[in-house]
């Protein structure tokens, strides 16, 4: 029952508190004019993009509060829950002000950098990672040097938190595959018998959930780079935080996450930014080929579920590093498949 009780008020009060305070950003929003542009100009409803501060607001308040009813927290993990929710802070401010302002690529960048180097101050580095080839003990741990833990945890995190940003292109896509993701980790940690890291991913869960129904489609509030970069930090640094989960994050988010790396990759290839903005995503490639917007969203969360159920039910290391292979080059082939249509680029 001593359990139970913080896993509740964790998801119950985060998802109630999402919920209750996404109206309350939106006026905010429409106040301060944090509006989205019409795509074209057929639309004329400009939408608040304040969404990130709702789910932000009921996280930290969810994790506030189970601190002081949850179970003793050993101080080191005390230091990672407030770099947590530092950096957490930090991309916040900077994804409200872009929303506001439009920062340029390099302004952005710079800011998730600090706020991942927060993380790894408060002691959030992936240190080692487990050896697939080898039996499931501590000598079958890959070991890094400081030095690179340190660069492979900043890629980590500044990775999670532009490829949540790059999906966050339909209503309701990036909340509900991070809620996703956020209940997949929460079943892993709670597996492991890790209570109190358990209540990160739930708290997290239920602040993407609480902000669904008012960004799914037609969306009445979006989320905005806030949100986007908000839930990217939070969900990269959880899955360091007790123990690297990076094949659990991996396998829950391979679509977005190889979605952003061949967005970058083509951009790259064809002499352009790897920031310049265009329709070459997979979910605009799927509206191309006529697919609507709920119809894109909801595949895209079976996908995300399926691969997040294989990150909890296969049992061996080496199985997972077969489905995450398997999944790059299912998901890489169907992405080559229909990148053979043109997609113009956004003005």
């Amino acid at each position: 029952m001593s359990q139970l009780l913080p896993l509740a008020i964790a998801f119950l009060g985060s998802l109630l508190l999402s919920y209750l305070s996404s109206p309350l950003a939106k006026a905010v929003a429409v106040r301060f004019r944090l509006v989205d542009r019409p795509a074209s100009r057929r639309e004329t409803v400009l939408k608040p993009r304040l969404g990130g501060l709702a789910m932000y607001l009921a996280f930290t308040v969810a994790i506030l509060v189970t601190v002081l009813v949850a179970p003793e927290r050993p101080s080191a993990e005390l230091l990672k829950v407030a770099g947590l929710l530092l950096g957490a802070t930090t991309v916040l401010i900077m994804g409200i002000v872009d929303d506001r302002y439009e920062l340029g690529p390099l302004s952005q960048l710079l800011v998730q950098l600090a706020a991942a180097t927060i993380a790894v101050l408060s002691g959030i580095r992936i240190t080692q990672v487990p050896n697939p080839f080898g039996e499931p003990t501590v000598n079958s741990m890959f070991q890094f040097p400081e030095v690179l833990a340190v660069a492979f945890t900043l890629f980590w995190i500044v990775g999670a938190m532009n490829a949540i940003n790059f999906i966050d292109g339909l209503d309701g896509l990036a909340a509900g595959i991070a809620a996703i993701a956020a209940i997949t980790l929460f079943v892993h940690s709670f597996g492991l018998s890790q209570y109190s890291i358990a209540l990160l991913p739930l708290a997290l869960a239920g602040s993407a959930l609480g902000f669904l129904p008012h960004n799914f489609s037609p969306a009445k509030i979006t989320m905005g780079t806030s949100g986007a970069v908000f839930l990217g930090y939070t969900l990269s640094t959880i899955s360091v935080i007790g123990g690297t989960k990076a094949a659990t994050l991996l396998l829950v988010l391979g679509i977005p996450i190889i979605d952003a790396a061949w967005i970058i990759g083509r951009r790259l290839i064809t002499r352009r930014s790897p920031f310049q903005a265009d329709r070459a995503h997979i979910h605009h490639r799927l509206m191309e080929m006529g697919l609507s917007q709920r119809q894109i969203v909801l595949l895209l969360y079976s996908l995300c579920a399926a691969f997040g159920t294989l990150a909890i039910v296969l049992s061996t290391r080496l199985m997972k590093l077969y489905a995450i292979a398997g999944m790059v080059v299912l998901v890489g082939a169907v992405l080559a498949i229909i990148a053979q249509k043109k997609f113009g680029r956004i003005s």
